[in-house]
């Protein structure tokens, strides 16, 4: 390095809040196997959080009479109002809401939604309760507006359940927000109604503000799906966060949105009008098909998910010496590794995943992106044939370790 690029580094001196927060590990992951792909390695990928299927035929179908339609101009910065609709339309249909137009946002993506209603929400020094494991973004995202975590701590031997006992035990008078995440990535943990709405109602009584994140409400596996908007009593003290992304197998089209008081949804809708402005206008065509038309789909992936998940689970629990819960919703394992430490300089689940993406070419996320040092996480959004080539370098792999 010359000594010019030497001062120019030094001279860069970052913002304070981005140096709060870390990269996400999964893109991280991603990113590796992408690096060994790139030299020639054949490598199973049970990293992305993505579904395998390919979008249905029907959603791709309105995006190119979209483009054809040169439906290509700025839109109103919160969406359409024919996608709104949809949203509301879709969400009332499937779970007894009420929602207005008003009370609705789409977003680029699940994620920005979140990141928004976190930022309209949180100010400097407010707690934020979020269960453990956590979505990898959730406690960047808190940090990044100045807000403290307070790590509720579930127990594996209960299925990673969080419970409204739980919650209560972590309030205090700094509390703004609670984070539910049902089915949850990564444990596929899945919240029972009754507790759900019990945090709810607790929260609303005390002034706190409950964020949803239903990415996966509907890749439930309990035959009890269940959002917090058909709580209307409710409704001023909530946001609901959803996305297309894996309801309708759209992770590439980034389109999510929230639900929640006009209010918020205003604020939420005026920081993006300064940062991305309105969703792609092809996707949200794209959208309005997806909610309106349909709905089979979602069903059949729903299904052959749940046909993989018993599938991996049993692949996973035959290794010697891994623990693996049934996830009763989304579509990740989340197995403990802890009986393989202290072998072949393995001392966490980072060594874990690294060792096994360097050395069987088998891509997983270290659990400590979640909260854990205990775990990794498997995605099973793939194919029999694919988990079961994993699976079997899972298998000498920890043989020989």
């Amino acid at each position: 390095m010359t000594t010019a690029t030497t001062d120019m580094t030094q001279a860069i001196r970052l913002t304070e809040r981005i140096n709060r927060i870390e990269p996400s590990a999964t893109m991280a992951v991603v990113a590796e196997a992408d690096r060994l792909r790139s030299q020639g390695i054949d490598v199973v990928d049970f990293g992305a959080g993505e579904p395998h299927f390919a979008t249905p035929q029907h959603i791709k179908d309105a995006a190119i009479a979209a483009i054809q339609a040169n439906f290509t101009k700025y839109t109103a910065v919160g969406g359409t109002p024919e996608l709104r609709d949809s949203i509301v339309h879709r969400h009332a249909v499937d779970f007894d809401s009420d929602y207005r137009r008003e009370e609705s946002i789409a977003s680029t993506g699940g994620k920005h939604a979140l990141f928004n209603a976190i930022q309209v929400l949180v100010d400097h020094g407010d707690e934020v309760i979020l269960p453990v494991p956590y979505w990898v973004s959730f406690k960047d995202i808190v940090r990044y507006a100045g807000g403290n975590c307070v790590l509720l701590h579930t127990d594996e031997d209960k299925d990673f359940a969080v419970t409204v006992d739980m919650v209560e035990r972590a309030i205090t008078s700094r509390t703004k927000l609670i984070i539910l995440n049902s089915p949850s990535n990564p444990s596929g943990a899945v919240m029972s109604p009754e507790d759900m709405s019990e945090v709810v109602r607790m929260a609303a009584q005390r002034g706190i503000w409950v964020i949803s994140d239903e990415c996966y409400v509907y890749l439930n596996y309990t035959g009890k799906r269940f959002s917090v908007g058909s709580l209307r009593e409710y409704r001023d003290r909530m946001i609901v966060v959803g996305s297309l992304s894996k309801t309708y197998a759209m992770t590439g089209w980034r389109l999510g949105y929230a639900l929640g008081p006009a209010a918020v949804i205003g604020a939420m809708q005026k920081l993006q009008s300064q940062s991305t402005s309105n969703p792609t206008s092809i996707v949200q065509k794209a959208a309005v098909a997806a909610l309106k038309g349909p709905q089979q789909c979602v069903e059949d992936m729903r299904l052959e998910y749940i046909n993989l998940r018993d599938h991996v689970v049993k692949g996973l629990r035959s290794l010697p010496g891994i623990k693996c819960t049934n996830p009763q919703g989304a579509f990740y394992t989340y197995p403990n590794v802890s009986a393989l430490f202290s072998r072949g300089g393995v001392e966490s689940a980072a060594d874990v995943a690294g060792k096994l993406l360097r050395e069987a070419h088998v891509a997983t996320v270290p659990g400590e992106g979640f909260g854990t040092r205990e775990h990794i996480r498997v995605s099973y959004a793939t194919s029999i044939a694919e988990l079961d080539r994993g699976l079997g370098r899972m298998r000498k792999f920890f043989a020989n370790l």
